[in-house]
C-alpha cells in the first residue's frame, strides 16, 4: 500500500468514526479545499517576491498546517469522486507537455495559446 492510498483509508476512518461522511459530498469537499487554499495564499499576501522565498519559521509552521489541508482535503475529495489523483496528475503532465513544448515554452511564463 502506498502512502497515499494509506492517507486516503485514514481520512475514510477519520470521517466515518465522526459520522461526517453525510457532509463530505464533492461539492463541500470542493469548498473546503478552496478555502483552505485561501488560507494558504494569506500567508503569502503582501510579501515580496524574496520574502516569499525565505519565509520566516513561524510563517513557514503555518504554510505547513495549510499544506497539509489542502493535500488532505484533496485526497478526500479525489476518493469521493473516484479519481486516483496520481493518474490523473500523470495525465495532466503528459498534456501540460504536449501544450508548453520545450522549444516554445522555455523561459517563457506566457499560455499556450500564445506560444
Amino acid at each position: 500500500m502506498t502512502e497515499l492510498e494509506r492517507l486516503r483509508e485514514q481520512l475514510r476512518d477519520f470521517a466515518a468514526a465522526r459520522d461526517w461522511n453525510q457532509f463530505h459530498s464533492p461539492k463541500n469537499l470542493a469548498m473546503a479545499l478552496s478555502a483552505e487554499a485561501g488560507e494558504l495564499l494569506e500567508i503569502f499576501q503582501w510579501l515580496t517576491e524574496e520574502q516569499s522565498r525565505s519565509l520566516t519559521p513561524e510563517a513557514q509552521a503555518a504554510a505547513s498546517d495549510e499544506i497539509a489541508d489542502v493535500l488532505l482535503y484533496l485526497i478526500r475529495l479525489s476518493d469521493r469522486l473516484g479519481i486516483d489523483p496520481i493518474a490523473a496528475a500523470k495525465r495532466k503532465i503528459a498534456a501540460n507537455a504536449e501544450k508548453y513544448p520545450v522549444d516554445k515554452a522555455r523561459g517563457t511564463s506566457r499560455k499556450y495559446t500564445e506560444l
